[in-house]
């Protein structure tokens, strides 16, 4: 159920259908990348390295490019760090035309989803955004403890993805708290495949379209699950009316 949901999914995002979204998300993904790092770069030359040079006024001149250096390579460590959250809160502003155009080719006969108001779906990404850093802040402390370092981040992130992505294919057709209630029944299932979602994002520039790639499969997973849900649910009404 889960791979053949990711299979789907990794196939769809290369369809016709799915272009338009991928052009707008990776767009503006990039856009907010280099902004971020521009204006990072402007903070550090403003702030650290006059700083710096007040603290260690007798310092040559080599010291400043070093300086430089070192605070390219920790910004560039820092963009790494942020591409999974900033592409998860632009591309949370395009879920829902994800969902539906995978819910309209793959489910035609299924009734279409209903797409989130805009300020619900603005604040889903957001609490997203900050779901994201506090784990991989939790992920990043744990890479200094050898052997489980690799382990945190594919747990951590397996756990967070796999959880607002399938509560947010649920949410499209539930009530929040039935949302939640049916991932907490499938908690299992969801965490294996936000396992695969992980494994998607740690892939460089690949992990850019992770969003998009999350959405389509857990639209795909909830569908399963509902189905799963509904034959239960006939079975035991045949077992009453027995």
């Amino acid at each position: 159920m889960i791979f053949d949901a990711a299979r789907i999914a990794v196939l769809e995002l290369l369809s016709p259908p799915f272009r338009a979204v991928f052009i707008k998300t990776l767009g503006l993904t990039v856009l907010a990348l280099v902004a971020l790092w521009f204006g990072l770069t402007s903070l550090v030359e403003w702030l650290a390295l006059p700083w710096l040079q007040t603290l260690l006024p007798g310092m040559p001149s080599w010291a400043g490019w070093l300086g430089g250096i070192i605070a390219a390579i920790a910004l560039a460590f820092g963009m790494a760090l942020l591409v999974a959250p900033v592409t998860a809160v632009i591309a949370g502003l395009f879920l829902d035309d994800v969902a539906e155009v995978v819910e309209r080719t793959d489910y035609p006969r299924d009734p279409v989803g209903r797409a989130m108001p805009a300020l619900r779906s603005l604040v889903l990404a957001i609490k997203f955004l900050g779901v994201v850093i506090l784990g991989n802040i939790v992920a990043l402390m744990l890479l200094l403890v050898p052997g489980i370092n690799i382990a945190a981040f594919f747990i951590v992130n397996g756990y967070l993805l796999g959880r607002e992505f399938f509560e947010f294919a649920a949410m499209r057709f539930r009530p929040e708290d039935e949302a939640r209630a049916l991932r907490r029944q499938y908690a299992g299932t969801v965490f294996l495949a936000g396992l695969v979602i992980a494994a998607f994002l740690a892939v460089p520039l690949l992990n850019l379209l992770t969003p998009l790639f999350a959405a389509a499969m857990m639209v795909h997973l909830h569908k399963a699950v509902s189905a799963r849900e509904t034959a239960a649910d006939r079975g035991r009404h045949m077992t009453a009316a027995v």
